[in-house]
């Protein structure tokens, strides 16, 4: 009996590794699109002609092969995956640029990421480098941070303590060790746990691949948990893992520093997740060269090239469906006139709250499949952000290609929970967590472009409720006192600031601003003002909801892409798109990255020995 149990399922297994990875229709990553490299264009307005392309009826393009709403990078990966087939793709954006989190913005000659701050995985050859070069045709550079490219900075001004971060295999380990002597056995078994359960991401993509009653079955016979160790970890947290692993409290707190990345307190944290950030950045990081618009603006033409367009002010405020319930088209609202705009398959990349909450008829809103799925998700925590524009270049304040990760204190936990459930004007005088971070030392161009000019852009979490009260006021002037609070929140954050980088001045800040949850509501459209869009805490990872969340919704024509479907952040968002132009181009475009990427490999080394 056992015997035919174990044949049964290792027939399902094979069956449905078959049936995800197999690849039968068109392959965007067939041919290396790499062009030689053109001259970098600076100019604002000549970017803008890309960037910000205004919606008019008149620039939808006719027989449409899908329509995508929103333009940051898990809809416009899509749509350029979907180009490189030959599909006419129009994405629709509410904000007056493209980009979503990848846009900059420009107040008083200072430019500004709003999202990208460091990209890993970039180093040779690698999958997900050959991606992004297919994605831009070659035409995306990077500038290398520096190693230490992180510092954790724990503890009150009278002791702090700094931990420097390298990049490398080896050098990550030797120089943690340098840190931490005696620690040696823990900080070997943390980053053997870290890799193993990295490298089980596979099987995330695989339950979103493989036909949902084959994925089912896999999570409910347990299978899951023994085929990958990512699955394993997932329901583990990252203050349990780490705290079997050592007594050291600052220990501790450097393996879990990097929570930040993706939102929840390090007790609330999946291991699984965690995993992937420390593993993605081990090689190294890295920062777009000319900023993050780069991203954008070198995708949209290739979107156009295939008969796309990439529109922006173009608010879609309900997806249309017949009366079996299949989407065939958006309506977009401009003014008190709606545009309906038809196309045989709807993708959303504006988020699972935003798409099933606001843009489906209240019939299809309360359809089980639907209301399962919202059940099992919740909203992230809100994002904060402070810019800085400064007089001065990096070298005369002080500034590098780095990122600077600032806590109080090692007991990060009970710091972000006092934070969180504190009131609001109790918490905005004891953040918890602060990145600090000058995107200007990072550019390489940014002195030809902003001579004599630095900036630096913090980040942090807030609660949506404590500004939620101003969410309807008029944006840039929302009142006194949502102006007051703001500006608690600048002077704790500042007087942390200016301690850790003392050539950092009040007398060289020329602009200084915060965006707030609501402003994030306002400007990349997320529901509750988060950042990383749904919640990535350990219940995200519960292999049920990664086996229903899927690029098909339980509406037919209409898809979902970018990180709520897959995982949080810039890579996690091209990821689900992937996965979704998979389940659309019926072929496993994970793999196919993966192939380019080898063969480019074999040729460049084919080249270099003759």
């Amino acid at each position: 009996m056992w015997l035919g149990v174990m044949i049964f399922f290792v027939a399902l297994l094979l069956f449905t590794i078959k049936y995800a990875f197999s690849s039968r229709g068109p392959n965007p990553f067939r041919n290396d699109t790499r062009e030689p490299l053109k001259k970098m264009v600076h100019d604002k307005k000549e970017k803008n002609k890309v960037l910000k392309q205004g919606f008019v009826v008149g620039k939808v393009p006719d027989n449409l092969d899908a329509i995508i709403i929103g333009s940051g990078i898990g809809g416009l990966g899509l749509a350029v995956l979907l180009a490189k087939v030959g599909k006419k793709v129009i994405v629709l954006e509410q904000h007056d640029r493209a980009g979503g989190c990848c846009h900059t913005f420009t107040e008083k000659g200072f430019a500004f990421d709003v999202g990208i701050h460091y990209i890993g995985e970039l180093k040779g050859r690698t999958p997900f480098r050959c991606m992004l070069d297919q994605m831009t045709n070659g035409q995306l550079q990077w500038d290398p941070l520096d190693n230490p490219f992180d510092h954790v900075v724990l503890g009150p001004p009278e002791n702090r303590r700094r931990y420097p971060i390298y990049s490398g295999k080896t050098r990550f380990l030797e120089e943690l060790k340098k840190c931490f002597p005696g620690e040696e056995m823990a900080i070997d078994e943390y980053i053997k746990l870290v890799k193993k359960a990295g490298r089980g991401i596979w099987f995330l993509a695989l339950l979103k691949l493989c036909p949902a009653p084959l994925a089912k079955l896999l999570v409910y016979t347990g299978l899951v948990k023994h085929l990958s160790f990512f699955f394993k970890m997932a329901s583990r947290s990252l203050t349990e893992v780490v705290n079997e692993l050592t007594e050291n409290k600052d220990l501790r707190a450097v393996f879990s520093y990097i929570f930040g990345t993706y939102g929840n307190m390090p007790k609330d944290a999946s291991f699984a997740m965690h995993s992937l950030l420390v593993t993605h950045f081990l090689n190294g990081a890295w920062y777009p060269k000319g900023g993050a618009s780069e991203i954008a603006y070198h995708m949209i033409p290739i979107i156009e090239k295939a008969g796309g367009a990439v529109l922006v002010r173009a608010p879609v405020n309900r997806i249309l469906f017949n009366e079996a319930k299949e989407a065939y088209g958006v309506s977009v609202k401009k003014g008190e006139d709606e545009i309906h705009i038809h196309a045989p398959m709807v993708i959303s990349n504006a988020g699972i709250f935003n798409t099933y909450q606001k843009l489906l008829p209240k019939e299809l809103q309360a359809l089980p499949a639907i209301q399962k799925q919202l059940s099992m998700m919740k909203n992230g925590e809100g994002g904060l952000s402070v810019f800085i524009g400064l007089t001065g270049t990096k070298e005369e304040l002080g500034l590098k290609a780095d990122n600077y990760w600032i806590f109080p204190e090692n007991n990060i936990d009970e710091l972000v929970e006092n934070y969180m459930n504190g009131q609001r004007e109790e918490s905005a005088n004891n953040v918890p967590l602060l990145f600090v971070a000058s995107p200007s030392a990072k550019d390489s161009t940014w002195e030809e472009r902003s001579p004599g000019k630095s900036t630096v852009t913090l980040v942090t979490f807030a609660k949506y409720e404590w500004f939620e009260e101003w969410k309807d006021g008029k944006v840039k002037n929302r009142g006194a006192d949502y102006k007051q609070l703001k500006q608690a929140f600048i002077d704790s954050i500042l007087e942390v600031v200016m301690d850790i980088f003392p050539k950092i001045t009040r007398d060289k800040i020329e602009f200084i601003d915060v965006g707030t949850p609501i402003t994030n509501s306002h400007y990349i459209g997320a529901s509750r003002g988060e950042i990383y869009g749904a919640d990535h805490g350990i219940k995200r990872f519960n292999p049920e909801l990664s086996a229903i969340l899927r690029p098909q919704t339980p509406l037919k024509n209409l898809y979902l892409t970018g990180q709520d479907m897959f995982l949080c952040g810039f890579a996690g968002a091209l990821a689900g798109a992937l996965t979704c132009g998979s389940v659309i181009l019926n072929r496993n475009l994970h793999l196919d990255a993966i192939a380019l990427a080898k063969k480019i490999k074999s040729v460049d080394a084919k080249l270099k020995r003759e």
